[in-house]
């Protein structure tokens, strides 16, 4: 890597920022395509981040992404916005237009939701167009799911989530902004008994099954084909939802084709240029 006075600059910001795999992903995508870019983390507190971006945009960043805690505080700081942020409410890449402070522009994004369907359609699992959905959950990641979901036309959306009144909040905010059938429930087992019999696909964007946290707790006799069951989570690459749906004979997929995804979109974003899925991929798993 040569970093002149002309390599431009894009990166990370989080709190903490050290766990973060992007770096590894978008350096390996600008080699392979001899970029002269540069893409590295910064560690940004909730205190700093307005200054952050005020620095980033006077010193010609090209583009920024955040992870945890800064996704929802960012949309008071951009210029203009894409409909799935602001749906989403959270706002995950930053593109700078050229110009510097205080002409440059910073447009705010959020590429979740298209990683998440593009996730699907590199493993060639069908969109549930005109079927219904279970979303475990009700957080920014739900919030993501739910938004790609109700743009390619699911019968309706069923959010379950252990505080019920988050599932009822995410439910009234699909309806009222993307008029799509969506619905909250309470996370027990009656409500799945309900709900997944008549489902195409169960997607869990909750950490349970994560390293170092508690399992799902899910029926694994609900999980049968021809349900398909998406879990979000990449770390371990099969929790026991995939393990137990996969014994059962369903179509599994974990969330690690939705994290290149979600960066391939951002690099897009920045370069202009087609990113290269498979180098990514192969980075962020050598990374693991």
């Amino acid at each position: 890597m040569n970093i002149t006075g002309r390599t431009q600059i894009a990166g990370v910001i989080g709190d903490p920022i050290s766990h973060t795999r992007s770096p590894a992903m978008h350096n390996a995508a600008f080699a392979a395509l001899g970029l002269d870019w540069v893409y590295v983390p910064f560690h940004v507190t909730a205190e700093d981040l307005k200054s952050a971006i005020a620095g980033f945009r006077a010193a010609g960043v090209r583009g920024i992404n955040a992870t945890v805690p800064h996704k929802p505080a960012l949309l008071n700081m951009v210029d203009s916005m894409s409909d799935e942020a602001s749906f989403i409410g959270a706002i995950n890449t930053l593109t700078f237009e050229p110009g510097g402070e205080p002409d440059g522009r910073v447009r705010g994004d959020n590429t979740d939701a298209r990683g998440f369907l593009a996730a699907m359609q590199d493993h060639d699992i069908a969109v549930p167009d005109g079927e219904r959905v279970v979303v475990l959950g009700a957080g920014g990641a739900a919030r993501a799911v739910v938004a790609a979901l109700g743009s390619v036309g699911v019968s309706e959306i069923v959010i379950v989530n252990r505080t019920e009144s988050r599932a009822l909040d995410l439910a009234a905010r699909a309806r009222d902004r993307m008029g799509v059938a969506a619905r909250g429930c309470p996370l027990t087992s009656d409500s799945l008994e309900e709900a997944l019999p008549s489902a195409a696909m169960l997607v869990n964007t909750t950490s349970g099954g994560m390293h170092g946290s508690t399992p799902l707790d899910v029926d694994g006799r609900l999980l049968a084909p021809p349900l398909v069951v998406y879990d979000i989570v990449y770390s371990p690459p099969e929790t026991d939802l995939l393990r137990a749906a996969a014994a059962n004979g369903c179509d599994v997929l974990n969330g690690l084709s939705m994290l290149v995804h979600q960066a391939a979109i951002a690099f897009e974003c920045w370069t202009g240029a087609s990113a290269p899925v498979d180098v990514m991929r192969d980075a962020l798993v050598a990374s693991l």
